[in-house]
């Protein structure tokens, strides 16, 4: 049984060894991913499910002065920056600036909108709600990725269990 205890220790040390070291920089390059992604697809107006609200939402932010077709190309070259920054790991204090900038934004939906964003406010979400939702991982991953912005890391530090 101690063998296999120990087996367990050993494998176990591994794992988290592994993590450690790949886990902030794969953080970084998949939530990059996910804003390139999304911003790319808004450069073809009708691809992003997140048009509407997003055009919706920029417009009632500037009072109008900034139209749909605009703040969609606007929002596109914003979301594709942020992405290459975060998959490049380059500029990341600007990348990050803008990511939170963004998500400001983005969460105000929530507010200006809750007849689209909610079935039963303010715990029933629409899957537009859900989709603005899980932002807040994005902003947790984003604190995580700037935390290693001067050279802040995941240390290891074993603790002692019986």
């Amino acid at each position: 049984m101690e063998k296999i205890i120990d087996l367990y220790h050993r494998i176990d040390e591994k794992i988290t060894f592994f993590m450690r070291e790949y886990g902030i920089n794969a953080l970084r390059i998949s939530v990059g991913i996910v804003f390139f992604w999304f911003g790319f697809l808004k450069f073809f107006p009708g691809l992003s499910p997140a048009q509407g609200i997003a055009t919706e939402t920029i417009e009632k932010l500037t009072f109008g002065l900034i139209p749909a077709s605009v703040a969609l190309i606007i929002l596109a070259i914003w979301e594709t920056m942020i992405g290459l920054g975060l998959i490049f790991g380059i500029f990341l204090r600007g990348t990050l600036f803008l990511l939170f900038t963004q998500m400001l934004g983005t969460m105000t939906p929530l507010i200006f909108f809750p007849a689209e964003t909610f079935t039963r406010i303010p715990y029933a979400p629409t899957l537009e709600g859900q989709y603005i939702i899980k932002n807040l991982v994005l902003i947790s991953a984003g604190l995580v990725v700037g935390a290693t912005v001067r050279g802040g890391r995941i240390i290891e530090e074993i603790a002692k269990t019986k």
